[in-house]
């Protein structure tokens, strides 16, 4: 695979995207509470406005992208994001980006994001065979490891030791560079015929996201996927919301200090996608993914246990991001291999954006509890609460038939 030029232009671009969403994803809240002063309901609001465009759009982005091809989504949506961001540099050189102008760039590139998102995960899917799916979703997902490793760091050091803006600027650069590397992929891309479909009259949109939802919903180990992400990521919205209030307002931690607590989930990540080449060959899958959500989601809970910015403190936060990093990608190259296993290729994009949906959809009302939990019960307490509630995912694929699926996926 790694022979192959065009799989290498989808690697780099996929990873300098997600270097760019991920530093961003630290810069803005950083910008917020550490040069605007936002309160936690503020920080609740602007991490809820960037989740929104999941809920908005996640279906239309899989019905869009089982009839486009996939390079031009990911081109176009880096192009939108880096113009984007880079206007939002610009914007605060100026002393012009204050919180409205942040929703509204948060809520672009959110939105954005959701096409790449969808985009690049039908794109190996059409680039690869069957067979390499496990190697190849190993090296993007490792890819987005190592932006786990740089971006918050990265973020956190520039907003921390320079400005926002030029913070904000470094995101718009790895977006552009994203761009040039996937604009380079020579290999022409077939759009496969969507199932059910006259080959001389396309299906209106409705009926293909229809389509969509009823094929994840009739399949029992997508629709246990779809319950299990959306109280994952409900409850993990929910508590990154009071974790970037509790470690700068509770534990004094500096910027570029809070940037590279965050940035421990990447090795962490890292070591995640190897083990997820192996482990559930190896131990099973269902077995792989209760035990690893188990492990992952738990290690949180240990951070409301935390005082003080000590450098044990400091370096309690980076084991536990680090454990938590690593299970929790785990668990999300081994939920991707199984949905992939299991879709046919004409609906790769509208089961991605229908799984989206439902597990992530309710992610910006898992902000918005965060910010509450934080403002009404205060920083430790929120926290604490909102980290508990992580542990209903692995409850839900426990009692669901993903914890029956064996070594193999013969399903």
């Amino acid at each position: 695979m790694w022979r192959d030029a065009d799989f290498r232009r989808l690697w780099v671009g996929q990873t300098a995207s997600q270097l760019g969403e991920h530093t961003t994803l630290v810069v803005l809240p950083l910008f917020a509470v550490l040069t605007l002063d936002a309160g936690a309901g503020q920080l609740g609001v602007l991490r809820a406005v960037g989740q929104a465009p999941v809920l908005l759009l996640s279906l239309l982005a899989g019905a869009w992208v089982d009839r486009w091809r996939a390079r031009t989504v990911m081109v176009l949506t880096d192009a939108g994001r880096a113009v984007a961001l880079g206007a939002a540099a610009v914007a605060g050189l100026l002393g012009l980006l204050g919180l409205p102008a942040l929703f509204v760039v948060a809520f672009t590139v959110g939105a954005l994001s959701v096409l790449f998102d969808v985009a690049y995960q039908a794109s190996l899917v059409r680039m690869v065979r069957r067979d390499q799916l496990v190697r190849g979703n190993s090296a993007l997902e490792g890819s987005r490891s190592a932006a786990q490793i740089g971006g918050p760091a990265l973020g956190g050091a520039l907003v921390s030791l320079l400005s926002a803006p030029v913070a904000t600027a470094s995101g718009a650069l790895f977006f552009a560079v994203s761009f040039l590397s996937l604009r380079r992929i020579r290999r022409h891309e077939a759009v496969p015929p969507v199932r059910g479909e006259h080959p001389e009259r396309a299906p209106r949109i409705r009926h293909r996201i229809h389509e969509g939802l009823r094929f994840v919903a009739g399949n029992p180990w997508l629709r246990a996927v779809c319950l299990a992400s959306a109280a994952f990521q409900f409850s993990l919205a929910a508590t990154m919301t009071v974790y970037l209030l509790f470690l700068p307002r509770e534990l004094h931690l500096p910027g570029a200090t809070v940037g590279l607590a965050l940035a421990a989930t990447g090795p962490g990540a890292l070591l995640g996608s190897v083990l997820a080449a192996r482990l559930p060959g190896r131990f099973g899958h269902g077995a792989v993914l209760v035990s690893a959500a188990v492990l992952g989601n738990g290690a949180l809970l240990c951070v409301p246990a935390l005082h003080g910015s000590s450098t044990a403190t400091v370096l309690a936060l980076l084991a536990v991001n680090f454990v938590f990093g690593a299970f929790s990608q785990l668990v999300n190259v081994t939920v991707m291999t199984v949905r992939q296993a299991v879709t046919p290729d004409g609906m790769q994009g509208r089961a991605a954006a229908t799984i989206t949906f439902v597990g992530m959809g309710l992610t910006p009302l898992g902000s918005l509890l965060g910010g509450f939990l934080a403002q009404e019960w205060g920083l430790r307490a929120g926290l604490l609460v909102a980290a508990a509630g992580m542990m209903l995912s692995p409850a839900v694929m426990a009692a669901s038939p993903l914890v029956r699926l064996g070594r193999r996926l013969t399903l």
